[in-house]
């Protein structure tokens, strides 16, 4: 469990692997954030769902929440993330560990904690500061599946084109982001209700 840290603000990165061209967020936020809330900073700046399960993985210790419906019998044993702060797994710059989202598609992240600043009473706990490109969408199969649907909707005649557009059900742009937008969405759902 956490020992008493003094707090700090730390500038992470956070890149989905193997997404080629990156898509990464950068964010400064509290050292002493709690993993769990953590876990939605990253839902939220990243443009996640948050409907499917995660863990942080750090030298082969894994943090999250064991799921109701199955138990800790099932999978590995995972250290409750809502009783560890940020500073407890990351504590020098370049440190890293990996955040996996969705065990069926399988989006792994990888956390770099790139600075550590000096603590400033008015930072808010997150807040986005650059990030790239969109958030891919959810249930599209990984990153391959990703990469398979990025080239399916980019060639109007391929075989699948129309039916890809009809599953996405909005224009979907590979390279939007918007750091207004994602800063607005910390705000209302991890901000303010941490």
């Amino acid at each position: 469990m956490g020992t008493k840290h003094l707090r700090s603000l730390y500038q992470i990165k956070i890149t989905l692997e193997d997404s080629k061209p990156p898509i990464w967020r950068r964010l400064v936020v509290h050292s002493n954030i709690r993993l769990n809330v953590f876990h939605e900073a990253i839902q939220y700046s990243m443009g996640w769902l948050n409907c499917h399960l995660h863990q942080f993985e750090k030298h082969g210790v894994l943090y999250g929440i064991d799921d109701d419906e199955f138990g800790s019998d099932f999978g590995p044993t995972l250290k409750d993330e809502r009783k560890f702060r940020l500073s407890d797994i990351l504590k020098e710059e370049k440190g890293s560990m990996i955040y996996e989202y969705d065990f069926g598609d399988g989006w792994s992240h990888k956390v770099i904690l790139e600075k550590i600043l000096s603590f400033d009473t008015s930072s808010e706990l997150v807040k986005c500061i650059k990030g790239k490109r969109a958030c891919p969408p959810e249930d599209c199969g990984g990153i391959w599946g990703y990469e398979n649907l990025m080239e399916v909707i980019r060639d109007p005649a391929h075989s699948e084109h129309e039916e890809m557009l009809d599953w996405l059900g909005v224009d979907f742009d590979p390279e939007y982001f918007s750091l207004s937008e994602t800063n607005k969405m910390l705000l209302q759902y991890v901000n303010q209700n941490a």
